[in-house]
């Protein structure tokens, strides 16, 4: 079953999700919740979905980037992005322990801001300590695309969108993104 993305204005998208306890994490209502949001999200297509987004204010989030989806950029895109497959995972009251010292600014977009962009400054590398769909405790490193993506559905669970990181000067359509990628020494990105 498909869920209904949230969009921006929507009031769950601002305010912080709170914690799930082990025995909801393991009750049939999220796993299925789980399932769902695993659909939705390769429908859309996207890499991250927070439930929030879907109008649930818990601190769970799935992410998957799929080869496909960085099939079409050009190598040296991909490359600069550090972009690599991430399988399908679950996250549940996640924190960022540590971030790396280094920057990098890459375009992103968000299922709940359908059909715009806007540069954004991640820290490269992060260290996250979470709970996995079956509530084991996981630590994840990660740095790269797969480091954003942490990042961004971490701030979804937290009220924050990266419209809110965003050198607001280069918020714009996806289409006129698309028409003037690489102006003023930035790199496309999705």
């Amino acid at each position: 079953m498909q869920l209904k993305l949230l969009q921006v204005g929507e009031p769950v998208l601002r305010e912080t999700a709170r914690v799930l306890s082990r025995e909801e994490i393991l009750s049939d209502r999220i796993q299925e919740l789980i399932a769902h949001m695993h659909e939705t999200l390769r429908d859309a297509p996207g890499v991250g979905l927070a439930a929030p987004q879907i109008g649930e204010g818990i601190q769970l989030a799935i992410m998957e980037d799929l080869a496909e989806y960085s099939r079409d950029l050009p190598p040296e895109e991909v490359a600069a992005r550090e972009r690599t497959p991430v399988p399908f995972h679950v996250i549940v009251n996640p924190r960022i322990v540590s971030y790396g010292e280094q920057k990098v600014e890459f375009f992103e977009g968000c299922l709940s801001l359908a059909g715009f962009m806007g540069l954004v400054s991640r820290s490269r590398e992060v260290v996250v300590e979470c709970l996995d769909e079956q509530a084991r405790p996981r630590t994840i490193r990660a740095s790269g695309w797969y480091a954003r993506i942490l990042q961004h559905e971490i701030d979804h669970l937290n009220g924050t969108i990266y419209i809110d990181r965003m050198n607001t000067r280069t918020f714009a359509s996806v289409e006129n993104y698309k028409r003037y990628a690489g102006v003023a020494g930035h790199s496309p990105s999705d």
